[in-house]
């Protein structure tokens, strides 16, 4: 399915560009910006992260395999995939198993700094490039009831960390240091310099 917000915006799309994410919140932010594109989930498995694994490695590699997994099914397209994990101490947190770990990994990252790390991967132009942004998050202490709560309503079960900073989440986010889409999952002040540099867009006349 083709995708663009009814907000013309300042860009088109020079050649056939793929999202190679199932995420809405990367999507939103991709059509947010003017951009056409489709979206073509990965069908590729990412590995585990295992202990001791470099953080940014391990999401670059994610990006990587769900870019060109989807990339050698479109060979004539521009793919861009993406992996947002969060990291707490060089331990890397992703999505939660259910809701008890979504309860321990919140309460884990609550009152405490963690980072935010997103990698992406352009593929099909040129060969690939890799690039990331990583931002400091400060969320606020909070009582063990309120975050049983907030998982209880079923926003953070799927995403990286157990909570969402455009949704309900919001309240517990103190502070943050770097970019705020990049939290999201997705640094929209990344990504669209490096479309324009590859000519998959351009600033529309």
């Amino acid at each position: 399915m083709l995708h663009n917000t009814e907000c013309t915006g300042p860009f088109q799309t020079s050649r056939t560009l793929i999202l190679a994410s199932a995420s809405p919140r990367r999507r939103e932010l991709l059509a947010a910006a003017g951009v056409k594109f489709s979206v073509e989930p990965s069908l590729a498995q990412e590995p585990p992260a295992e202990k001791g694994r470099d953080p940014l490695g391990y999401a670059s590699e994610n990006a990587r395999i769900k870019a060109m997994e989807v990339a050698s099914r479109f060979p004539d397209a521009a793919v861009i995939g993406a992996d947002t994990i969060v990291v707490l101490e060089d331990k890397i947190l992703g999505k939660p198993s259910g809701p008890g770990q979504a309860v321990e990994m919140l309460s884990s990252l609550c009152g405490r700094e963690h980072t935010v790390i997103t990698a992406c991967c352009l593929a099909g132009i040129n060969g690939s490039r890799m690039f990331h942004a990583q931002t400091r998050v400060w969320l606020a202490a909070q009582d063990r009831a309120v975050v049983e709560a907030y998982v209880a309503g079923g926003e953070p079960l799927d995403k990286a960390g157990s909570y969402a900073v455009q949704g309900c989440g919001a309240f517990m986010v103190s502070r943050l240091e770097g970019s705020y889409t990049n939290v999201v999952g997705f640094p929209m002040e990344m990504v669209i310099p490096v479309l324009l540099q590859e000519g998959v867009i351009s600033v529309r006349k």
